[in-house]
């Protein structure tokens, strides 16, 4: 039988364990993407009609999101493959980025090609769909996740048209409340061509990712040759893929610049979209930049 000392010091006991269990700190929520990082790769810098660029993602690490920008010729080239690496059942690690002169162009110019990288991401893989290849003026196809699957990053190829075609729209669904699970590639013939062409639609898609939602931000609408607009993600998450948007310039804008921040030790936390008008073009128009983010 225990005495009345011997009951105090267990009651004692048991009190401090269990304020010891109240005021123990939570675990604080894991990374949805670790070590990402934004990794650039340029081109050589001359006149030739066409430019490439790879940018590889470092060893152990893969590719959630791509970007692009074009260096020095302010509306008279064009992105016509954004094309990440990897397939269905192989998670990407690089992207390629090729560009051609849309009108002969006399200067020297260059392309760079982003990767966003990340620590293995569960699920990582790539899924694409090819649009009807005709002679038509405007193409879209959407590539769309696995079920069970969400949209970590973007990518789009243009098929057969070599400088003639410009992709105007190139949006990830979902919202500030919804992850995205799918992109729409649109694509317009910058002049008129008889080649028959297709457009491809490239998702980067992973296992449900942590607080994943699609940012967006329109840029002010105006007849003016050049507009840029960055969208950024909600505090506490960072970037791990984007999108554009041209609105009202059916062909004659181009996107010059799509350009996630960040560096090789910093993670991306926005996206920038620039874009020309390739020909003068009375109307107004504007860009609209998507940013798919993830708690960091």
């Amino acid at each position: 039988m225990r005495t009345q000392k011997q009951a105090r010091a267990a009651v004692l006991v048991l009190g401090l364990v269990v304020v010891a269990a109240v005021v123990a700190p939570a675990s604080p929520a894991s990374a949805a993407v670790p070590g990402l990082v934004r990794i650039a790769a340029t081109s050589v810098s001359d006149s030739a009609d066409f430019h490439s660029a790879t940018a590889t993602c470092p060893a152990g690490k893969v590719l959630t999101g791509t970007g692009y920008e074009l260096n020095g010729v302010t509306g008279e080239g064009v992105v016509d493959d954004l094309r990440p690496n990897g397939g269905p059942a192989t998670a990407p690690t690089a992207v390629t980025v090729g560009a051609y002169e849309t009108e002969a162009f006399a200067g020297n110019w260059s392309v760079t090609a982003y990767a966003i990288c990340a620590n293995p991401v569960p699920g990582l893989v790539r899924v694409s769909t090819v649009g009807a290849s005709s002679s038509a003026d405007y193409h879209s196809t959407s590539a769309t996740c696995p079920a069970g699957k969400v949209l970590t990053g973007t990518g789009y190829e243009l098929n057969g048209v070599t400088g003639e075609g410009v992709v105007d729209d190139f949006r990830p669904n979902g919202g500030v409340a919804a992850a995205p699970t799918a992109v729409t590639v649109g694509a317009y013939e910058s002049d008129a061509t008889a080649l028959n062409w297709s457009v491809t639609a490239y998702a980067i898609c992973a296992n449900p990712l942590l607080g994943l939602v699609r940012a967006s931000t329109v840029g002010a609408s105006n007849s003016v040759d050049f507009r840029s607009v960055t969208a950024t993600c909600p505090v506490g998450k960072v970037l791990t893929g984007a999108g554009y948007e041209l609105n009202g310039v059916t062909g004659e804008g181009i996107v010059d610049d799509f350009r996630p921040n960040g560096g090789p030790a910093t993670a991306p936390t926005s996206v920038a979209s620039g874009a020309y008008e390739e020909d003068a073009f009375a109307g107004n128009w504007s860009d609209t930049a998507y940013a798919i983010c993830a708690t960091a």
